[in-house]
């Protein structure tokens, strides 16, 4: 599923039109940003919990070449399945 197909499944599913579903979707996602991107961790109870991650520096290796190279460290995003979702799926 796209963000496209997404924005017409909450559209019906609301009861909306498009557009209010597709910044309905945007104010969602921009909040969900600005919190990790502040530290914070987003929690949407049954569904899950947003949260970012410190990744260390490390060594990897360029395949091409077989040359080390030196991977800068970086906070990446992480997404923890709440117990409903995996319920729902299983």
């Amino acid at each position: 599923m796209n963000k496209a197909e997404l924005i017409e499944v909450i559209a019906k599913a609301a009861d909306i039109s498009r557009s209010s579903a597709e910044r309905a979707l945007d104010a969602a996602l921009n909040g969900i940003q600005s919190e990790l991107k502040n530290g914070g961790t987003v929690t949407l109870v049954g569904f899950g919990t947003f949260k970012v991650s410190k990744r260390i520096a490390r060594t990897g290796r360029n395949p091409r070449t077989g040359e080390s190279i030196i991977i800068k460290a970086a906070h990446v995003p992480k997404f923890s399945a709440g117990k409903a979702l995996k319920d729902a799926l299983n």
